[in-house]
């Protein structure tokens, strides 16, 4: 197992007044578990709000968890400080949902690339700027870009620069948080395609937070649903869209859009009512019961278990669960 995630939890504190006293929480992940295996795609899906990035900032170590521990290749990089943390990050990098907020409008492409190089592998910089051409080459940048800034560059060409810097020091597990929300759809498909090409070639895993479940479906070998800082479903991709089970998976999946109107009359969507709740006070019991189709008196009361309804499917629903 690369990536193990136990009992995850990150509440954001809600101050007020002058002394700045901790009046409430803002529960963004509320004890979730799962893994990541090698040379595997995981996906995490969800509606906004639902707390996918928080957990991507916390494998990153942007935050600090609440509680929950984070086990990489078996060693426990929760609490970790100095030089183990920077071995880390060697082997965990990022690429973000918009590549010119990521990337540093001072450097150019080449010694954005080449920066990491610089700092972890100890090498000298002719190297280091040799490294970089041919990883800006690879993901289908030429050297005569290189010298330029990412304010010139194209929305594409940005995040294809972004992918060079995040594979650059050979990771195991790149953080991918919505890398193509910001392109069109031919730019889409492109660089999932350089995605794919990569996780071929390197043999590294992915974590992928994305809205559009059409992409999750194409990439993903397993996909993690999350409602309300909950994981309420996972599975491997074509049994959990196949066969979804819970009320907000079937909702979710119902909402794909289908390229064709006759088979998309044959799949009625469905519409869960309301908003989702406030998670700084979110209701108890099951955290869906306000909008659920299918709720019971037992939703309202108590948490749902983790319940295994076939191998590798499970879901955190009272529909499945033996009372």
């Amino acid at each position: 197992m690369l990536l193990d995630i136990l009992r995850l939890k990150m509440y954001f504190p809600i101050r007020r007044g002058v002394l700045g006293r901790v009046i409430g929480y803002v529960k963004a992940v509320d004890d979730i578990t799962f893994s990541i295996n090698s040379n595997e795609v995981y996906s995490l899906v969800g509606e906004s709000g639902s707390g996918k990035s928080t957990v991507a900032r916390c494998i990153l170590k942007l935050y600090e968890p609440t509680e929950g521990r984070i086990l990489f290749e078996g060693r426990d990089v929760t609490r970790t400080r100095g030089r183990e943390l920077l071995e880390y990050r060697k082997m965990v990098q990022a690429v973000f949902q918009n590549p010119y907020l990521s990337l540093n409008p001072r450097m150019s492409i080449a010694d954005i690339v080449a920066e990491p190089i610089l700092e972890h592998t100890g090498v000298g910089k002719d190297e280091a700027y040799r490294a970089a051409l041919e990883l800006l080459e690879r993901v289908g940048i030429s050297r005569e870009l290189a010298r330029r800034y990412p304010s010139s560059l194209s929305g594409g060409q940005a995040q294809r620069v972004a992918i060079a810097r995040a594979i650059a020091l050979k990771p195991k597990l790149v953080v991918l948080d919505e890398p193509t929300s910001s392109l069109d759809v031919s730019l889409q498909a492109q660089i999932l395609n350089l995605l794919e090409d990569l996780y071929s070639e390197y043999r590294m895993s992915y974590l992928l937070i994305s809205h559009d479940l059409s992409v999750v479906r194409y990439v993903s070998d397993r996909v993690g649903v999350m409602y309300l800082g909950k994981l309420v479903e996972e599975g491997y991709t074509e049994n959990l869209f196949e066969n979804p089970l819970h009320p907000y998976t079937q909702a979710l999946i119902s909402s794909i859009p289908e390229p064709d109107p006759a088979y998309g009359k044959l799949n009625r969507r469905i519409t869960l009512p309301g908003e989702p709740p406030s998670a700084v006070s979110p209701p108890p019991g099951c955290r869906l019961n306000p909008r659920c189709p299918r709720f019971m008196d037992l939703c309202r009361r108590e948490e749902p278990p983790v319940v295994e309804v076939e191998k590798g499917h499970t879901v955190s629903c009272w529909l499945y669960a033996k009372v």
